[in-house]
């Protein structure tokens, strides 16, 4: 059975993944960790620590202390925050993922670490992004990610540590607020809808970006651990994705089940400024032939669900 260190387990992500990994592996085989105290029922089912994730040593401690063997380093300031605070940006980014790969280094753990489509840049093809492109992203929050990718290959060739990652779209989820990304928007609107409020829309109409329902994005990190290391031609990081759509194909979508729904747009420069350099929608054939991914969520069913979820818990 693993041992599982999650850091990070209170953000967008990790509070989804620590209830995920917790049901398949058990609570007490799951260690959820946050600078911030970590308050809910599904921490208060197994074991809490508090680490500063750019505090190596803290890192070690519950390492030995729980013997673990595989660490998912999620701590991260998110694209459009970063931009407004770089070096934290970089600091957190960076610094919790040196800690967790040299720790990995020296007690023989495995290490998943998202990626982002923000790795990529204006010059990467827009339209059916390859898995192997050039990335040179603009944004601090693209540079951790990139500087993040080469790093984990390299303690992979290097050491031998077991490092695997993916390239996330912009996740949708039901369960936790936006918290400052540049796809958050896809968040938001179905939160106005349910609300029966007007959505205005950050983003200019005609710009499409992948996406992903959390459902299929806690699957992936999952699926890609679990996978057979010697199919994996790649390591860090798999482009994954589940759909593409801009602004209006998503309020189209909502306005099937709120007839009355309407949206304006006021755009925000700094997020379409990142948006624009993205991609339209990622090629991830290379995850689907080397480790099986296939989203179980389309923009449909996903709508259906989102609406559904939000529903109980607002009204």
């Amino acid at each position: 059975m693993k041992n599982i260190l999650i850091i990070g387990a209170g953000g967008q992500i990790g509070s989804e993944l620590t209830r995920t990994l917790r049901y398949i592996y058990g609570d007490s085989h799951v260690v959820c960790s946050d600078l911030r105290p970590l308050k809910g029922e599904v921490y208060e089912r197994g074991p809490v620590e508090r680490i500063d994730s750019t505090q190596i040593m803290q890192i070690v401690e519950v390492v030995k202390k729980y013997n673990i063997d595989t660490i998912y380093n999620l701590a991260a300031i998110l694209s459009a925050t970063a931009e407004l605070n770089p070096m934290l940006g970089w600091n957190v980014g960076i610094g919790s993922l040196v800690n967790s790969l040299e720790v990995a280094r020296i007690y023989g753990c495995a290490v998943f670490t998202p990626s982002s489509i923000g790795a990529f840049g204006a010059n990467t093809p827009h339209k059916n992004t390859p898995q192997d492109t050039i990335q040179r992203p603009n944004t601090i929050y693209g540079v951790t990610k990139v500087t993040g990718e080469l790093l984990s290959d390299y303690y992979f060739t290097r050491f031998g540590v077991d490092t695997r990652s993916v390239r996330f779209p912009g996740l949708i989820s039901h369960m936790t607020l936006p918290g400052g990304g540049t796809t958050d928007y896809a968040v938001d609107i179905f939160y106005s809808a349910v609300k029966g409020e007007e959505f205005v829309c950050p983003l200019a109409k005609g710009t499409f970006m992948d996406m992903m329902y959390m459902p299929d994005a806690l699957k992936a990190m999952i699926d890609i651990m679990e996978a057979d290391p010697a199919k994996l031609v790649h390591r860090n990081s798999f482009n994954i994705t589940a759909m593409s759509f801009d602004p209006e194909i998503i309020f189209n979508t909502i306005k099937k089940y709120y007839p009355e729904f309407t949206m304006t747009y006021n755009v925000d420069p700094v997020k379409q400024a990142i948006a624009d350099s993205w991609p339209d929608c990622m090629d991830d054939s290379c995850a689907r032939a080397e480790w099986g991914w296939n989203p179980q969520y389309d923009l449909d069913k996903m709508a259906v669900d989102m609406i559904e979820n939000l529903k109980r818990k607002l009204l």
